[in-house]
């Protein structure tokens, strides 16, 4: 049986401690690299348009994520509104870039929400876009282990993530799995809201490899620790994958688990950039993959090859 990191924090009593820590990097916010040292209120966003008060779109058990993570029954996903990088392309914009959306949550419902996830039978609970909203997740999950929460926790970001915050949520996440969205900076300042993405987001996975390492299953495939990289591969190769591909194999592990993902659409603001304004033809992202493994990863992951 695999018990969770957390579990362990939560009985010496760190996890409350690691929770109170992460309170005070909220007020005045400084969760993300952006720094924005805002006193975030509901009158007063924060850079990822968000007040201070957890925020929650939906909660429910997801069968559209990577097949170690959904299993048969299903990864207990909880969808939170904003984002620290609100991409101009973005799938889900009507939930990461509205200042009103969702439901603002307790720390109590926080934690009820995850329980109910559990006797629904999912594997896992993923939180999706919880940079910005960590400091409420530790204080709800640290409730929740206390009434018998012992499902893997999974941190589903889009790789924009601070050293200080990272190194608060060792031992409290089981799983990672973050976006590797532009290698270089110069390409990702025009199309999200952080113009060096890509040096913090190798900072930051480089981080989440050394505490969690490759992506680990139980036999019959369930995902239980380890890293999972989501890489999505843009129109004219602009979101790196060749060089990602060679840092991934050189800087962390050739058998790192990375989806290459097809399915980018021009969504939200694509249209005002006509580079990113369709989607990218088959060649390209059989170009991509076969570049994934020149560089040396061994295909682990690779969902979505055609």
């Amino acid at each position: 049986m695999f018990t969770p990191s957390y579990i362990a924090l939560h009985q010496t009593g760190e996890l409350a401690e690691r929770a109170e820590a992460l309170a005070g990097l909220s007020r005045p916010c400084r969760l993300c690299p952006h720094g924005c040292a805002v006193e975030r209120t509901p009158e007063k966003l924060g850079v990822c348009g968000s007040g201070h008060q957890v925020r929650v779109s939906g909660a429910f058990a997801h069968f559209g994520e990577e097949p170690p993570l959904v299993g048969r029954l299903g990864s207990g996903t909880i969808f939170f509104c904003g984002c620290n990088l609100r991409c101009c392309f973005c799938q889900n914009w009507d939930i990461s870039h509205g200042t009103d959306r969702g439901h603002a949550l307790s720390d109590e419902q926080l934690a009820r929400l995850m329980l109910e996830l559990q006797l629904a039978g999912c594997h896992n609970i993923n939180l999706v876009t919880p940079t910005h909203y960590v400091h409420g997740i530790v204080a709800a999950l640290e409730l929740a282990a206390g009434q018998g929460l012992s499902l893997p926790l999974v941190y589903n970001c889009g790789g924009y993530e601070s050293p200080e915050v990272l190194g608060l949520l060792e031992g409290v996440v089981d799983i990672y799995m973050p976006d590797a969205k532009f290698f270089d900076d110069g390409a990702a300042a025009g199309f999200v809201s952080a113009a060096d993405y890509g040096t913090r987001a190798r900072e930051a996975i480089a981080e989440m490899h050394r505490q969690v390492g490759v992506l680990q299953c139980t036999p019959d495939g369930i995902a239980h620790r380890g890293l999972l990289i989501r890489h999505l591969v843009m129109p004219g190769s602009l979101a790196g994958t060749r060089a990602w591909a060679h840092w991934i194999a050189a800087s962390l592990s050739p058998d790192s688990y990375v989806n290459i993902m097809d399915q980018y659409r021009p969504c939200h603001r694509a249209s005002d950039h006509p580079e990113i304004n369709r989607r990218p033809a088959p060649e390209e992202y059989r170009q991509a993959v076969e570049e994934a493994r020149a560089a040396g990863l061994s295909g682990r992951g690779f969902l979505n090859e055609r």
